[in-house]
Formats: structure tokens, sequence, C-alpha cells
């Protein structure tokens, strides 16, 4: 029986409002706290988010970035 080695693509996934926004992988080279940098520039709420993960779900590890903004508590 041979090894098959898969590589995981990544998903990065944040909360947006009562939206969740799903964001493909620029780099998969980039670690996920450079990938939340490099789409900060577009969704300004990911400068002060945490990440948060990898979920692994069959071949994909899912990431979110957790946004601090617009909660109490």
């Amino acid at each position: 029986m041979a090894l098959v080695i898969n590589e995981m693509t990544r998903s990065f996934t944040f909360k947006k409002g009562n939206e969740k926004i799903t964001l493909a992988d620029p780099n998969p080279n980039d670690t996920p706290e450079m990938v939340m940098n490099y789409y900060s520039n577009m969704y300004p709420e990911l400068t002060t988010a945490t990440v948060h993960g990898p979920k692994i779900n069959e071949d994909m590890a899912e990431y979110e970035f957790k946004t601090t903004i617009g909660t109490k508590g």
C-alpha cells in the first residue's frame, strides 16, 4: 500500500455584521497572520482581529479571523 500525501488547501473567514465572508488564500507560503495583514487593506476591521484555527474539515484547513470591534463585554 503506497502512502499518498495530499496538500491541504486553506480557507479564511470572518464575520462582517451578519454576513460571513470567505477569503481566498493569496499565497500558500504565507502564515495566517500574513494573510490577515494582506486583507486588512480591504477590510479594516481585520487590523484588530485575531487568528483562530485551523479547524480541519476533510482536505481543508479552515481559519477564522475574529474581530473585537462592535462587541461588548
